[in-house]
């Protein structure tokens, strides 16, 4: 079962996604905090936690070992269902091995993010222990955008975890709603998708036929509110 979650920091969506079934938890990051208006980072974050009891990702924003993991911690405190999510590496390609396994041996969740290779997958196994959660986000759509397949990477990262019953393969960065079955059809345990692609996926099963027929009439329509003429 490939779990779903919503990936957003809008508290008014988070509202409304919440209450899907189909939704099971969300995650956040810094460029969506900001999107939806944060001013306090701290203060929202712990607002969208009053919203919802489902899992719920927020990352640190810090760029060196020290900061991250003061951060991290602070974080953590919000609540019960928190996952700190921790870049793999900061901005100048330095591997944040010692933020991962300092807060890991607190007991904290973690989700680590931006990943996209097997070799990063490997690396963080190797800082973490068997017992406290970890989610391995990996960048699937923004691969995908350069030209490489996430496939193989998500197989040898699905593997090398399986010795690990704490650690969960999250699909990130989802570009259309087929994802979805890719991730299910590899076994990745989480999924995180935007809300309106989390919409079509509810729209799951319509047949070719129907696809067709919709297809003509929305052209129709478009036709007869331009009253175009040949």
């Amino acid at each position: 079962m490939t779990k779903i979650f919503c990936d957003i920091a809008d508290k008014v969506l988070i509202k409304k996604f919440n209450k899907k079934k189909i939704v099971k938890g969300f995650t956040t990051n810094p460029s969506l905090m900001r999107k939806a208006g944060a001013k306090d980072y701290l203060n929202y974050s712990k607002e969208i936690l009053e919203i919802t009891d489902k899992p719920v990702s927020c990352e640190v924003f810090a760029d060196d070992i020290k900061n991250m993991i003061s951060q991290g911690l602070k974080i953590n405190n919000l609540g019960k269902n928190i996952y700190v999510k921790v870049p793999v590496t900061n901005s100048k390609g330095k591997f944040m091995g010692d933020v991962i396994k300092t807060l890991n041996n607190n007991k904290i969740k973690l989700n680590i993010t931006a990943v996209y290779t097997f070799t990063q997958t490997q690396k963080i196994l190797k800082k973490i222990n068997k017992e406290t959660k970890v989610i391995i986000s990996i960048f699937a759509g923004r691969m995908s955008d350069t030209g490489k397949d996430p496939l193989p990477h998500f197989k040898k990262s699905l593997k090398l975890s399986k010795k690990y019953k704490n650690v969960e393969i999250l699909w990130a960065s989802t570009r259309e709603p087929y994802n979805y079955i890719q991730a299910k059809q590899i076994g990745c345990h989480i999924i995180t998708v935007p809300p309106e692609i989390i919409e079509k996926i509810e729209k799951f099963g319509k047949s070719f036929k129907k696809l067709t027929t919709d297809t003509v009439k929305g052209f129709l329509l478009d036709t007869k509110k331009s009253k175009f003429k040949i």
